[in-house]
């Protein structure tokens, strides 16, 4: 009796032996299509899509990823690898391995060292509550519940980002399961090829066991959010446009054009209103110019102000991205200097008469982004000035709907767009062409090269894929 997947129109046969004796090397769940706890352990926060591999592995640590990497290459099968299963919109696949990290916790804070060692399965809000008592902040996304390890090693863009940079620029060291089943304590010192291409490379040269990151010397911010009107919208957007352009590093801030559905969950000034969302971080070593920074924006008279000084443990409060599994489809582009035609344009498309309701953001870069890193990484695109993210919920619009909308704004944006993408907003983009823009061409070209030392069969593919380079005949 053998178990099988199709690939590439070939067959691919495992034998239920195989199965069963990989499942006593490793401590946590081996499971099949065939076993009811099967769809539980393949689930992650995209609902629209999910991996159905042929197997998915419960990895408990570091020697249960070694033993399913093993088993993988040794079937000829791809492997994928899952966390939160945040970015399953763009990289669910069917056949292969699955690896889900999701057990692997563990967060050690070394204060005087201003580190913390991070497990694959961690996620940011759990790293905020062991940071916070020692007055270290890591530099987490806008939505704590998102992993750790994928959110950092796809480049990783905060709320401290233009002050810090990104975070994989602060990474000390990885812990990762090639494809040869090793597993390697990579640093700068140690493998300086294989540190470089991890930071922004992703999930394309191993499993991630762990990595140590920086924290920084951040306990408090002057942030929260200006909520205004749909009929503003472009009196704020132009205006927090040119505002963006006089700010210090120190300010991180986004603009969300938000279509809110009419449900009791919203508060009564939110429920089936369209509105302008101004988000603000200002991360200084003192935070008493937050106040004047912010006044040009609040002068165009938001409905609701909730800005003023917050713990940065409770910074997830200013985007306040829902925290529930969800069905959504979303794309990218990086700009560079907007005008009032770039407004225009926008909202002609994503604004409150559009047919397909949206979540359009505009995130401010610049500041530390745009410099490179103390210890080179591939992460590209520093030279963007913002980043656009365009997110549908499937309960709201149909797929057939959502997909040509989406192309609509980016076709219409493209003449302020400087060709990339930012990995880790690509939720619904996956081709070639894709994955390359995400990246600077000679970068690219380099982890293709170093992809063929580490991985040349190209067994971890089933993500924003980096094929091996192909050797010069």
């Amino acid at each position: 009796m053998s178990r099988s997947e199709q690939e590439g129109g070939k067959v691919i046969s495992v034998e239920a032996a195989a199965v069963d004796s990989l499942a006593e090397q490793v401590r946590g769940p081996v499971l099949t299509p065939a076993d009811e706890r099967y769809d539980a352990e393949r689930a992650g926060n995209q609902t629209a899509r999910c991996h159905r591999p042929a197997l998915v592995v419960g990895a408990t640590g570091p020697a249960d990823v070694q033993a399913a990497v093993t088993f993988a290459t040794g079937h000829g099968l791809p492997v994928a690898v899952q966390g939160t299963g945040h970015a399953l919109s763009a990289v669910a696949a069917e056949g292969g391995v699955l690896i889900n990290t999701s057990r692997m916790q563990g967060v050690r804070v070394k204060a005087e060292a201003g580190t913390a060692w991070i497990g694959a399965g961690v996620r940011w809000d759990q790293v905020l509550h062991e940071t916070a008592p020692a007055g270290l902040a890591p530099l987490s996304g806008s939505a704590p519940g998102v992993g750790v390890v994928s959110y950092t090693l796809g480049g990783g863009l905060g709320l401290l980002s233009r002050r810090y940079g990104y975070a994989a620029d602060h990474v000390r060291g990885v812990d990762v399961v090639t494809a040869d089943g090793r597993l390697r304590q990579v640093t700068e010192a140690s493998d300086p090829d294989l540190f470089w291409a991890l930071r922004g490379g992703r999930d394309n040269f191993g499993v991630v066991t762990g990595i140590e990151i920086d924290l920084m010397p951040v306990t408090t911010i002057y942030g929260g959010g200006l909520f205004f009107d749909a009929g503003s919208a472009s009196e704020v957007l132009d205006t927090y446009i040119r505002w963006t352009a006089t700010v210090p590093d120190e300010m991180t801030s986004s603009a969300a054009l938000i279509s809110f559905p009419d449900v009791p969950a919203l508060p009564p000034t939110l429920r089936g209103r369209h509105v302008v969302h101004i988000r603000i971080a200002y991360a200084a070593d003192a935070l008493g110019a937050g106040e004047s920074l912010v006044a040009p924006l609040r002068a165009l008279g938001p409905f609701t102000d909730t800005l003023g000084e917050l713990a940065y443990a409770d910074s997830g409060s200013i985007h306040n991205d829902p925290v529930f599994p969800g069905t959504f489809e979303s794309g990218t582009t990086m700009l560079d200097e907007l005008d009032a035609d770039a407004v225009r344009t926008l909202l002609g498309l994503a604004g409150p008469h559009a047919p397909v309701p949206h979540v359009v953001e505009l995130r401010h870069l610049g500041g530390r982004l745009a410099r490179p890193s103390g210890t080179p990484n591939a992460v590209g695109n520093r030279d963007a000035r913002y980043v656009l993210n365009v997110v549908s919920r499937l309960e709201r619009a149909d797929i057939a709907e959502i997909r040509p909308a989406h192309d609509r704004i980016f076709e219409s944006i493209a003449p302020w767009s400087t060709g990339g993408r930012a990995l880790n907003f690509m939720n619904g983009e996956r081709d070639a062409e894709h994955v390359r823009s995400a990246y600077d061409a000679k970068d690219y070209r380099r982890l293709t090269e170093i992809k063929a030392v580490y991985d040349p069969e190209n067994t971890f593919r089933l993500n924003h894929n980096i094929p091996p380079a192909v050797p010069d005949a």
